[in-house]
């Protein structure tokens, strides 16, 4: 299984998928809202919950058992159960533009399904009631409606990574995309917010670079900034109090065609991507939720009854690459809600 780095590098290099985020205002405020709109006629889509602690809206329409075909959006979100308001923010959006489950004679009589997940961030910027709500969730639809197809995403402390943690350092969104050699593009989109660590305490590499780019020896960072990075890691700690409840979401998308069975299965393998990049994973205070999207613009191989399989491998690899690149994108907080160091200043990476 021959692969290339999609074109942008991430979620959007799946034909029609837009990518939009929006943060709560105000001081006090660390929280925000990421959305990932599907192209107009919407997406196969599929949940995972793996995670002992989830806090979600819409999942079981996403059960192949069940009756809604395709969606338009997904949310992801910060301020913990409060914070699944934004999607009612993106309802009353995709409404407006006649985009939902039609259930009625005139074409504006739509209900749209938008499955949400959360992550919890709440009091990290300092007001505990500073969390997203229905306008949070719809700046982020327009802002992801307003994008070209294929523009960028911005990675880092945005949208729903804004107040994100992992493990002591801060967190965030990050993305990843890769084209197989049959044609078919995989990406994912990570908000990257986990009890665990995504640091190997030996050495300083990020678990999810071990994996993904076999980091050489001379690559490792020296022992003295290892040491550094960790008392520092430990006096934040000490201040911010005990780990707070916290969860990773991913959105992992394809162009491949698949039934809703099928993304079913990819949304539950790309959790190994999760299992690779953050030590332990799936504990009873994380909500760890994988979506997965197939838009259905190419066939898998007819003749292989195995052709899914590489679009699983490259699922969860592009999980475990979104989750490096949102840990070495996020910056660095500090601020009444607590102190968290990015892992690009600790080690001193690009």
């Amino acid at each position: 299984m021959e692969r290339a780095d999609g074109p942008v590098g991430g979620l959007t290099d799946v034909a029609g998928l837009r990518v939009g985020h929006a943060q709560v205002a105000g001081p006090g405020a660390l929280s925000g809202t990421t959305v990932v709109l599907a192209p107009e006629g919407g997406a196969v889509a599929a949940v995972d919950v793996r995670g002992g602690g989830p806090g979600t809206r819409e999942t079981d329409a996403l059960d192949p058992r069940n009756v809604v075909q395709r969606i338009e959006a997904v949310v992801l979100t910060g301020g913990s159960a409060f914070g699944l308001d934004s999607a009612a923010g993106v309802m009353a959006w995709l409404e407006e533009q006649g985009r939902g489950v039609r259930v009625g004679p005139d074409p504006s009589q739509v209900v749209p399904v938008v499955p949400a997940a959360c992550v919890f961030d709440l009091g990290r910027g300092g007001d505990w009631r500073a969390r997203p709500d229905a306008s949070t969730g719809r700046a982020a639809v327009e802002a992801a409606a307003a994008t070209a197809e294929g523009t960028l995403v911005e990675e880092g402390s945005v949208g729903a990574g804004t107040g994100a943690v992992i493990g002591r350092l801060k967190g965030g969104v990050g993305t990843a995309s890769t084209v197989l050699d049959s044609g078919i593009t995989v990406a994912a989109l990570v908000v990257a917010n986990a009890v665990g660590s995504a640091v190997d305490p030996r050495t300083g590499v990020l678990y999810g670079e071990l994996v993904t780019e076999g980091v050489h020896r001379s690559a490792l960072p020296s022992a003295a900034v290892h040491a550094a990075a960790q008392l520092r890691l430990a006096e934040a700690g000490e201040t911010n109090g005990p780990p707070p409840l916290n969860t990773t979401l991913a959105v992992v998308a394809t162009d491949a065609d698949l039934t809703r069975a099928q993304a079913h299965k990819l949304a539950g393998t790309a959790h190994d991507g999760i299992a690779r990049a953050v030590r332990p994973v799936h504990l009873l205070n994380d909500g760890d939720t994988v979506f997965a999207l197939a838009t259905g613009s190419v066939a898998l191989d007819a003749d292989s009854p195995l052709a899914l399989n590489d679009v699983l491998a490259a699922g969860a690899d592009m999980v475990t690459r979104a989750i490096v690149r949102a840990v070495k994108s996020a910056a660095s907080v500090e601020g009444p809600g607590g102190t968290f160091p990015s892992y690009a200043e600790l080690y001193d990476v690009d």
